[in-house]
C-alpha cells in the first residue's frame, strides 16, 4: 500500500511539474510569435461609398494572405525573422477630415504604412500631413501607398518621397480611352460629366484637352460637375444629357455616383455610349443591362477576361476565396502593390534596419510580376508603370466574355491593350529626397 501511494504521488508530482513547465513556457512561446507588419487601410467603410471601401479591403486581405501563405515577409533573424502582413481598418466615412483623424489614430498605434485611394482630395491631404509628420518626427516616419487616387497632380506638382501611386493616373487612363474613342467615326457629339472635386475636375479638363487634340470634329454639347456622393436622383442630369443630343458620355464617376447616373440614363431612354473610368463593376453593368451591351466602355489595369491562362487562374482563385457575386471586384494593381511592398521590405531588411525610409528607398526600385502582369515603380515620381486595357460590355458567353461581373450576366471584352511603355506619360515631379 505504501509503495502504491508513493507511486501515485510520484505520478502526480510529474504531472504537476509538466503542467507548471507548460505554463511557464507559454509566455516564451507567445513572445516568439512574430509581430505582424501592420498596414493601416484608411477608407470609407460607411456611408454612400462604403461598397468601394469594402471592395478594397477584400483585395488587400487577399493580397496579404498570399504573402503570409508563403511564410510572410522574409527578414533575417537580426531583423526579427519572417513576419506576416496585417491590414487594419480605419473608417474615413468618405470624408477628408475623417481620413486625417484616422491617420492620427494610426500614428498613435505606431503604424508606419498607410494605404488609401478612394478620394484624391483625401489623398492630397494625407500626403501633406505625412510630409509634415515625417519632417517633425524622423524616428516615426510613415509611408503612403495609394491604390486608387488618380488626380495627376499627386505624382506631379504634389509628388512626395513618402507617397507611391499604384494606379494609372487620370491622364494615363484618359489616353487609353481615347485610343478607342478616336476610332469611333460615328461619334459627333459628347457630354462630359463628373464629380466636383480634384479628380473629377481633372478628368473633364483632360477630356477637353485630348478631344481637341485627337478628335477636334467631336462637339462637346454639355459639361457638368455635380457634388460627390450626395446626389440621390440623377434623373435631371440624365434628362439634360439626352436633350443635348449627345451620342456618348465621358465620365470619371465611380461608386454610387456612376451606378445612379447609369440607371437614370437608362430610365430616360438615353441610348448612347458611356466612356468610363470605372464602368466595369459596383453595380454599373447590372444597372445598364441589355442597353449597355457594346456601349459601356471602361479602362483598367486589368480585366477578368484578359485572354491568358495565368489571368484566368488568378481570377478563379479570387472567386474561390470570395464566392459571393456581390464581392466580385478584384484589382490586379492592389495585388501588385502588396507584392511590391513585400519585396521592398525584404530588400530593406537584407541591407540593414527596416523603417519607412529604407523601405521607400527599395520601393522606388520595385518590379514585380503576378499572373503574367509585370509592373515597375518609376523612381522619378513614384508613379507605377503597368499595362492598361480598354474593354467593352457584352453578354456573358459572347466571344471573349467568359466571366461576368457581380453575377449580372454581363462582362467586359478586352478590345485594346497598352503595354507599360505605351501607357507611360511624362511627369512634372521635382522630388525632394530626405
Amino acid at each position: 500500500m505504501t509503495n502504491k501511494l508513493h507511486s501515485l504521488m510520484s505520478v502526480r508530482r510529474r504531472v504537476l511539474i509538466a503542467a507548471l513547465g507548460a505554463v511557464l513556457a507559454a509566455p516564451t512561446v507567445l513572445a516568439q510569435a512574430p509581430a505582424p507588419i501592420r498596414i493601416a487601410m484608411i477608407e470609407g467603410l460607411s456611408g454612400p461609398i462604403a461598397n468601394t471601401g469594402e471592395a478594397v479591403y477584400r483585395n488587400l486581405v487577399w493580397a496579404t494572405e498570399r504573402v503570409n501563405a508563403r511564410g510572410g515577409v522574409k527578414l533575417p533573424p537580426s531583423q526579427g525573422g519572417n513576419r506576416p502582413l496585417l491590414i487594419e481598418r480605419f473608417d474615413s466615412k468618405g470624408q477628408t477630415e475623417e481620413a486625417l483623424s484616422a491617420l492620427r489614430s494610426a500614428v498613435d498605434r505606431d503604424i508606419t504604412i498607410v494605404a488609401q485611394g478612394n478620394s484624391s482630395a483625401a489623398a492630397s491631404a494625407l500626403i501633406e500631413t505625412i510630409n509634415k509628420h515625417n519632417e517633425r518626427e524622423p524616428a516615426r516616419q510613415m509611408l503612403f501607398l495609394n491604390y486608387s487616387a488618380v488626380d495627376p497632380a499627386l505624382t506631379n506638382e504634389k509628388c512626395s518621397y513618402w507617397h507611391f501611386r499604384f494606379d494609372a493616373h487620370a491622364d494615363m487612363r484618359m489616353n487609353a480611352l481615347m485610343s478607342v474613342l478616336r476610332e469611333d467615326k460615328q461619334l459627333k457629339n459628347i457630354y462630359l460629366i463628373g464629380q466636383d472635386y480634384s479628380f473629377g475636375q481633372a478628368v473633364l479638363r483632360e477630356g477637353r484637352n485630348q478631344l481637341a487634340a485627337q478628335r477636334p470634329d467631336v462637339k462637346i454639347v454639355g459639361e457638368e460637375l455635380h457634388p460627390m456622393a450626395r446626389v440621390k436622383d440623377f434623373l435631371p442630369y440624365a434628362a439634360k444629357i439626352k436633350a443635348s443630343g449627345a451620342q456618348a458620355v465621358l465620365t470619371g464617376n465611380w461608386g454610387n455616383d456612376l451606378t445612379l447616373l447609369v440607371k437614370a440614363a437608362r430610365e430616360v431612354g438615353f441610348d448612347g455610349s458611356f466612356y468610363t473610368f470605372y464602368g466595369n463593376a459596383l453595380g454599373a453593368p447590372a444597372a445598364m443591362g441589355e442597353a449597355g451591351i457594346g456601349k459601356v466602355i471602361a479602362v483598367a489595369d486589368w480585366f477578368p477576361n484578359v485572354p491568358t491562362r495565368e489571368s484566368e487562374a488568378f481570377y478563379q482563385s479570387f472567386r474561390q476565396r470570395f464566392p459571393n457575386p456581390a464581392d466580385d471586384y478584384v484589382h490586379m494593381r492592389m495585388q501588385l502593390m502588396i507584392e511590391s511592398l513585400a519585396q521592398a521590405i525584404e530588400r530593406a531588411g537584407a541591407a540593414g534596419p527596416v523603417n519607412a525610409a529604407t523601405i521607400a528607398a527599395q520601393l522606388e526600385k520595385a518590379e514585380v510580376t503576378l499572373a503574367g502582369q509585370t509592373a515597375r515603380m518609376r523612381a522619378a515620381d513614384h508613379q507605377f508603370q503597368q499595362p492598361l486595357a480598354v474593354a467593352v460590355m457584352d453578354q456573358q458567353g459572347a466571344p471573349g466574355v467568359k466571366f461576368d461581373v457581380e453575377g449580372s450576366g454581363y462582362g467586359f471584352r478586352v478590345i485594346r491593350n497598352l503595354a507599360p511603355q505605351q501607357a507611360e506619360q511624362p511627369h512634372r515631379c521635382n522630388m525632394i529626397r530626405p
